[in-house]
């Protein structure tokens, strides 16, 4: 396919409402567009069958590349919060807060230079579920960044006490 062909084919897609997401995932026609200041993030799982999604979780991870000394330990105050889209039930994540900068306050070394660091708000665990997109929606800057847990096939027997 040519440069220009592609080039048209995504503009057409554009103009006419089509998306990858749209056309592979209807359930996200559903989910508002982001409001002012916000943005909308989806993540589409990889598939598993629905006995194999219990032993499966996905941890959200919500913050902004910022620069930091390198030294302190840095958060953002911010919560990710599940809401419930009304009239269809699903889950969509928000996040929300104070947006404040938490810091550790140790000095560091006399003209120790700012380091590109990724600042996050608290992590949230989630159940697994490839049947449905994960959508978030951030303040304008931020990313949403994933992690997929799985649990071990090996169990262990706590001792009574």
């Amino acid at each position: 396919m040519s440069a220009r062909f592609a080039c048209m084919l995504a503009l057409g897609l554009l103009l006419f409402g089509g998306s990858a997401f749209g056309d592979e995932h209807p359930e996200l026609q559903a989910f508002p567009a982001a409001q002012e200041g916000m943005e909308r993030f989806v993540i589409v799982l990889p598939h598993k069958e629905r006995g194999e999604e219990d032993d499966f979780k996905v941890e959200l991870i919500v913050g902004k590349e910022m620069l930091t000394d390198g030294v302190n330990l840095v958060r953002l105050g911010d919560a990710i919060e599940p809401r419930t889209l009304e009239g269809w039930g699903y889950t969509y994540y928000e996040v929300s807060g104070s947006s404040a900068t938490l810091s550790t306050l140790m000095a560091p070394p006399e003209g120790a230079p700012k380091v590109k660091t990724f600042v996050q708000a608290a992590p949230l665990q989630i159940r697994y579920n490839s049947r449905l997109p994960i959508v978030v929606y951030t303040p304008r800057g931020y990313e949403v960044r994933y992690r997929i847990w799985s649990a071990s096939q090996t169990t262990h027997t706590a001792e009574r006490g």
